[in-house]
């Protein structure tokens, strides 16, 4: 579900030095969208409530999926999000109890608390269209960003160094989780344990696999340099067998468009004037079916 983006500070400011005489708290609150005044607040606070009745075990599980996905939202926002969506479904599902007045009353009866269910599920389904989607992008920009750190490492730089350009120089999943391990360390959080927390917020084998390598190279004084030139090496072969492996999966994929659409207007294209024809000569009495 996508949320309106508010003005930034500096637009506000702006704003502010436009006018001739300071805005009222009141005026700055009427200016927002009904939905930000009166409806999230309104969810936020039930969500709330029910993070507070709900297990910590559950919690904790829809912040790991969060956390996979990169943190769109905060869980708080991703509840009352639930919520919203379980009331629009049940609407739906009400609307349809008293339209299909043919049906059963136990059918109809199922439709609110089906619609419901529905709809509370579906930001998750959502959420982990997300993960799969962050996982892949994660995938794909790990082998160049080992290179780029490779080449800072046998340049001179630290690790941490290393990584902190990566985040200055692009501007993708990976080295924005660069960015946040760069800033835990500066909080006083060991490398080692913001590398396996940065691990285990993206379930990724080759980025698990990378960190474990840095860590044991740390650990027993190797150089990382050398590490993360055979760390870059192994990345680029493994990328190039899941694309070797793809590519023989697409025949496979693509057998049931051929089965169901492709073979059937063929059939249709090349029997179905002949088809025509018989028929109009079964109708006109020049061809009997029956000998």
């Amino acid at each position: 579900m996508a949320f309106k983006k508010l003005p930034s500070l500096e637009e506000r400011l702006a704003e502010f030095g436009t006018l001739d005489r300071p805005v009222s708290l009141e005026e700055i609150e009427l200016s927002l969208p009904f939905t930000e005044r009166v409806i999230w607040p309104l969810l936020n606070s039930l969500a709330e409530l029910a993070l507070r009745m709900s297990p910590a075990k559950v919690n904790e599980r829809v912040q790991h999926k969060l956390d996979l996905a990169g943190n769109p939202y905060t869980i708080s926002r991703f509840k009352a999000t639930q919520m919203l969506a379980a009331l629009l479904f049940a609407g739906v599902g009400f609307a349809l109890f008293l339209l299909l007045k043919k049906q059963s009353m136990t059918m109809r009866l199922l439709l609110p608390f089906v619609g419901a269910g529905l709809g509370y599920y579906l930001p998750e389904f959502s959420l982990n269209s997300k993960i799969k989607k962050r996982q892949r992008n994660i995938i794909r920009a790990l082998p160049d960003a080992l290179d780029l750190l490779t080449i800072c490492v046998e340049a001179g730089l630290g690790f941490d160094a290393a990584m902190a350009k990566v985040a200055e120089k692009w501007n993708n999943e990976l080295s924005v989780a660069f960015g946040r391990v760069i800033t835990e360390i500066q909080l006083g959080k060991l490398r080692r344990e913001a590398l396996r927390d940065m691990a285990d917020r993206m379930e990724v084998r080759d980025v698990s696999t990378f960190v474990a390598a840095i860590i044991q190279a740390d650990q027993l004084g190797v150089s990382i340099a050398k590490v993360l030139r055979i760390q870059s090496d192994q990345m680029r072969l493994r990328r190039r067998q899941r694309a070797e492996e793809q590519a023989n999966q697409a025949g496979i994929k693509m057998l049931p468009a051929i089965v169901f659409l492709i073979f059937p207007a063929i059939f249709i294209i090349l029997l179905g004037p002949a088809a025509i024809q018989i028929i109009k000569m079964v109708t006109s009495g020049q061809l009997s079916i029956f000998g």
